[in-house]
């Protein structure tokens, strides 16, 4: 990585030249096996979505990977599978996107939010225990940015209250806790290969259990409720006939997007290694800077680094995070906000009947994070860039 360099008065980068946000990286290898998928003409679910189930099984070490075609079709596949009834309560957190608790109230449940610790993010287990109730089912729990969850203390409250629990692990494909891999701790793990995730299929999503039912359950509701899925129906083994078991869904992943898949899952390591170098070097770029850093992993943990979320120390700065957002917009650099805390938008406010004041950690950290661009194939010169304007910004 280049040294820093000293901030000027003019734009870090020309216009045309801006610094797109979690801009996907993808290579001849993705191009060359797409195009291949088009010439066979085998472009809806075929057999790369069942190549691509196979590597990610087995990279995950679970008897079962079914693809879909978002991870918020992951959630509420995992939430129907596992029996959630109406009125039966998911406790998750507040600071995730609106797909985690779109997914419960999709499946009839009820969510119930448990505040996040300020420094990590991540959901607290003492806070989790406060919302337990007789109505409560499952546990959702998101590993924040690629960082962990407690998973000892979640599991044994899993275990104390007879819970389900549910790994969201969008941001954690590489994430490990102990020497276990995220997503492999409770009933079910969902991953996301949206267009700025660690690896992407364009649109697309995972599930993994070792739960021969929960497996059976997702695959036929994932697409339309059939017993056999359009491979199987139309292979030169000859015609099956279906039948609907379910009122199933459309969430089946195609051949065009695990063809892009394979050659991601290859890169996984190459893509972690960079943006945990370009995470180091942000934190040791920023350290004399108002901000509040990420903390270092925890001991015994991998991080998958999919974010990189300073807090803006509003008070020192003087300034808001929003002005913060618009000024590094003005230098060209893309940015993101990951989140605003689920009980801030007006919905929620409603249907959940929660209100500003009663997640404070979430609501620190909401009015202040910030997303820098974080991807395994930004330039030095782009990560260099991207210093130049946060420093210019926040007046270093």
């Amino acid at each position: 990585m280049a040294k820093r360099s000293s901030p000027s008065d003019k734009p870090v980068r020309r216009k045309e030249n801006f610094l797109v946000f979690g801009a996907p990286c993808l290579g001849e290898e993705e191009i060359s096996e797409v195009v291949d998928s088009m010439k066979k003409r085998w472009i809806g679910t075929g057999p790369k979505v069942g190549m691509f189930e196979e590597e990610f099984r087995l990279l995950k070490g679970r008897k079962h990977a079914i693809a879909v075609n978002s991870c918020t079709a992951a959630l509420h596949l995992a939430i129907l599978a596992l029996g959630i009834r109406p009125g039966d309560e998911v406790i998750t957190t507040p600071m995730t996107f609106c797909a985690t608790v779109n997914a419960i109230i999709h499946a009839g449940g009820v969510p119930v939010l448990a505040d996040c610790k300020k420094d990590t993010m991540n959901i607290d287990p003492e806070e989790i225990e406060k919302k337990i109730s007789a109505r409560t089912k499952a546990l959702l729990i998101v590993h924040f940015a690629g960082r962990p969850c407690e998973m000892d203390a979640i599991m044994e409250l899993a275990h104390s209250y007879d819970l389900h629990v549910i790994e969201d692990c969008a941001h954690a494909i590489e994430t490990e806790y102990h020497g276990r891999q995220a997503g492999c701790f409770g009933t079910i793990g969902c991953f996301s290969f949206y267009v700025t995730k660690n690896i992407t299929t364009g649109e697309g999503g995972m599930v993994i259990t070792d739960d021969d039912r929960v497996a059976e359950r997702i695959k036929m509701l994932a697409l339309h409720g059939m017993s056999k899925d359009a491979w199987r129906r139309f292979s030169d083994t000859g015609y099956r006939h279906y039948e609907v078991i379910h009122a199933g869904f459309k969430y089946n992943m195609t051949d065009m997007q695990a063809a892009i898949g394979l050659h991601q899952l290859k890169k996984l390591e190459q893509f972690r290694k960079r943006r945990e170098e370009i995470w180091k070097f942000y934190n040791e770029a920023f350290k004399d800077l108002p901000v509040f850093l990420p903390p270092d992993p925890e001991p015994d943990t991998v991080h998958a680094y999919h974010l990189y979320t300073p807090l803006i120390d509003v008070d020192r700065l003087g300034k808001s995070r929003d002005w913060v957002l618009d000024a590094m917009t003005r230098e060209n650099i893309g940015v993101g906000v990951h989140y605003l805390p689920i009980h801030y938008h007006p919905y929620y406010r409603k249907a959940l009947n929660v209100k500003p004041g009663d997640f404070p950690a979430a609501e620190w950290i909401g009015d202040r994070t910030i997303s820098l661009p974080l991807s395994g194939c930004l330039t030095d010169e782009e990560v260099e860039d991207v210093v130049r304007a946060f420093r210019k910004v926040l007046g270093a």
